[in-house]
């Protein structure tokens, strides 16, 4: 199974441009309510980034299914692919249930506790009473796209990305203006595009795939089941953790104010756009290294690494020298405050900088994870955490400026590829 560079992006694009669902969703939300209100933009952050960290639980239980899925097609044992997809797809679908009862009964309580503003609180949580519906569309989404890259048949993705995007501007143009309903309406909005997207997915998989080949009979399945979630329950609590971690970040900067809270939002949609290819590549690279040794061929594994990683180069370097030339139009499309303007380019040239480690680091990583090694994964995770929030801890006694609390992301990155590669190099598997 030779993979060339042609091979893993034609893989990869479709990848690519399904993330981008999420990631355009929360650029969309934010571009419109920067419009709207300093208060609103700020709090979509921290909504968004609590919306995420929920969401990763589901990302990361779609991550250990895509890997049996892609280790059952390396295997040639198709059949047993289509029964692995209708295990994750039962219990995402359970799981969606529990974290849109347990977020409805323990959000409330636990931000109102953390965030100091009480406009900022009331703003969130009205965020959040219409974003969270989306779990019930975004988690089977998760499930038949694990299901298409672990069998490498991509291409329905790209026009599930294209069919939520074309559906959230209008949406969101539609509720926040016409419908007056703010941040509210951002939120609606994004869940109704996810919607979209999950019926043109399902339509393409019913219509396209050969059920008999791949064993395409959703029947529960305990053996399976219990597979599937012993690979999984690392990525999940690894990609929970991920984004906690982030929250805990815009946590303590909206303690410097909502201004830099504001800041950070539009930092944070921009990087959006850079962490799709990062994401996308490390996705395709889990996939890839567990069909590879599948079929036996486990000293190829750092040679598609590095192939990944010169693509993701290729792909993200004009972006960022872009966004470099012309960051002042990128940060007007935001916003027209000439005080967050101002604020803004510091930690923007910070945050782009950082793709040159981040593409590395999550590549070796997700290659750790296409071995069927969750658990070491979520080791490497909780030791860079523990690091990343001294980290920010120390940065919250001094007076450092916004750009300092976005560097700490390198020290992560850096972590996270350092202690991947030595487990490649030198361990079993």
């Amino acid at each position: 199974m030779n993979y060339t560079y042609k091979k893993i992006w034609l893989i990869a694009f479709p990848v690519m441009m399904s993330i981008l669902i999420e990631q355009l969703i929360n650029i969309t939300d934010a571009l419109f309510l920067g419009h709207v209100g300093d208060v609103e933009l700020g709090a979509s952050a921290l909504a968004g980034i609590w919306f995420l960290a929920i969401y990763m639980l589901g990302f990361g239980f779609s991550l250990g299914l895509q890997v049996v899925i892609a280790r059952r097609n390396g295997e040639q044992r198709y059949a047993e692919t289509g029964k692995t997809l209708s295990q994750g797809l039962f219990f995402l679908s359970v799981l969606a249930i529990i974290i849109y009862l347990s977020s409805k009964i323990f959000s409330p309580i636990i931000l109102k506790n953390l965030i100091s503003s009480d406009d900022v609180y009331n703003a969130v949580m009205s965020y959040l009473d219409w974003r969270i519906l989306g779990l019930f569309f975004s988690f089977p989404f998760l499930a038949l796209r694990s299901f298409l890259v672990g069998i490498t048949r991509t291409k329905a993705l790209n026009i599930a990305a294209l069919t939520a995007v074309f559906m959230n501007i209008p949406m969101n143009w539609l509720l926040i203006f016409k419908f007056d309903m703010g941040i509210s309406g951002a939120a609606a909005a994004s869940s109704f595009s996810e919607m979209c997207s999950l019926i043109v997915l399902t339509a393409y998989i019913l219509r396209h795939i050969d059920k008999n080949m791949y064993g395409l009979c959703f029947a529960f399945d305990l053996k399976i089941q219990k597979e599937v979630f012993f690979v999984s329950i690392w990525s999940m609590l690894q990609y929970f953790t991920s984004v906690a971690i982030w929250f805990l970040l815009f946590l303590a900067i909206e303690r410097l104010g909502e201004t830099e809270l504001a800041v950070s939002n539009i930092i944070r949609s921009i990087s959006a756009l850079f962490s799709v290819i990062v994401n996308a590549l490390a996705g395709v690279t889990s996939s890839l290294v567990s069909n590879l040794i599948g079929t036996g061929k486990k000293k190829n594994v750092f040679p598609l690494c590095n192939r990944i990683i010169r693509i993701g180069y290729t792909a993200g370097i004009p972006l960022v020298i872009l966004a470099l030339l012309f960051h002042h139009y990128i940060i007007m499309a935001y916003t027209g405050n000439q005080i967050i303007m101002q604020a803004a380019l510091q930690p923007f040239i910070v945050m782009l900088l950082n793709y040159f480690f981040a593409l590395p680091g999550y590549v070796y990583l997700n290659a750790v994870t296409g071995t069927g090694a969750t658990r070491a994964v979520f080791v490497f995770q909780m030791t860079t955490t523990v690091v990343y929030l001294f980290s920010l801890w120390t940065l919250c006694h001094y007076h450092v400026p916004l750009a300092a609390y976005w560097a700490v992301e390198y020290l992560f990155v850096i972590l996270l590829g350092t202690q991947s590669v030595i487990y490649l190099k030198y361990k079993q598997y």
